[in-house]
């Protein structure tokens, strides 16, 4: 079935690239959408662990200081290496799918990239929870809660566009 497209005032016949053109940009749409879900379900988990550590706590109680510094110190590299998946994965694939958009496995990784910093925001969030757990007050896991919940939140996913 062929098509006949008006374009700047000449007609140019296609055949069924309009079609794929449409359910590539579809596809883009879809997993936009698809992510947005992840992403707030996750962002009310972090809610939810913040109000599970309140409900279950035992307590107030000392810990080891070097048992904080450990899950501060993972803290910090997590949220390194959250940076550098974006900037590997999200980044470059949003690049390249903004020149080429019907390229499949770009978008697989440009997913990837995605779920796996919203993981690794989610980590953030387990850390508090954990600690709270162990007997860390809400005010030395409240930066954990918070951590991971911002940094999920600023990392919505973003349509590539052509610049």
């Amino acid at each position: 079935m062929e098509i006949d497209i008006a374009f700047a005032g000449s007609r140019v016949k296609n055949s069924r690239l309009l079609g794929t053109n449409w359910a590539r940009m579809d596809a883009m749409r879809g997993t936009v959408r698809t992510l947005r879900v992840v992403q707030w379900t996750m962002l009310g988990s972090i809610l939810l662990y913040a109000v599970v550590g309140e409900v279950l706590r035992h307590g107030a109680r000392t810990i080891d200081p070097s048992l904080s510094y450990v899950f501060t110190t993972a803290g910090v590299a997590i949220v390194g290496v959250i940076f550098v998946v974006r900037r590997t994965l999200v980044l470059r694939s949003a690049e390249s799918l903004a020149s080429h958009p019907d390229d499949s496995l770009t978008l697989r990784h440009w997913k990837s990239g995605y779920i796996t910093t919203y993981a690794l925001c989610e980590a953030l969030g387990l850390f508090g929870l954990i600690l709270r757990f162990m007997g860390c007050s809400f005010q030395q896991s409240l930066p954990f809660y918070i951590g991971g919940f911002v940094l999920l939140f600023f990392f919505g996913p973003q349509e590539p566009a052509s610049t």
